[in-house]
């Protein structure tokens, strides 16, 4: 499953605007980079990989390893933020969790993801 069109940066513009007007924490695998926009009704998600993480293969891999990690998590990310995660260089040689990890570690410090206790289990009876 793919994230929908509406939750992807598309323009330069946005992608200039979060990194110049936002805030950033570097990880050891990414860094992370946010943008508060209050008229936001859901995330917009930019990933960068430049050529120096590695071949196109590598750089694809990495693209779909933070999707999925969004996706993943997408319920508890505040929806009204800018978020572009660029990809460092040690990146390609860590694993699905490390990313996980790393990516979760920044969007906590950040102050852009709820902590699982505030979110209600999906199908749970009350």
């Amino acid at each position: 499953m793919r994230l929908p069109r509406k939750f992807s940066m598309t323009q330069r513009a946005e992608f200039a605007r979060s990194r110049e007007q936002g805030t950033s924490r570097p990880g050891r695998y990414l860094v992370l980079s946010v943008l508060y926009q209050s008229d936001l009704d859901h995330i917009r998600t930019g990933f960068i990989t430049t050529k120096k993480v590695g071949k196109a293969h590598q750089r694809n891999l990495l693209r779909r390893r933070f999707r999925g990690i969004i996706q993943k998590h997408g319920e508890r990310i505040d929806p009204h933020y800018y978020i572009v995660t660029i990809a460092r260089w040690r990146a390609v040689e860590a694993s699905y969790e490390e990313l996980e990890k790393d990516w979760l570690k920044q969007a906590a410090k950040l102050g852009i993801i709820k902590p699982e206790a505030e979110i209600t289990t999906k199908g749970a009876k009350s």
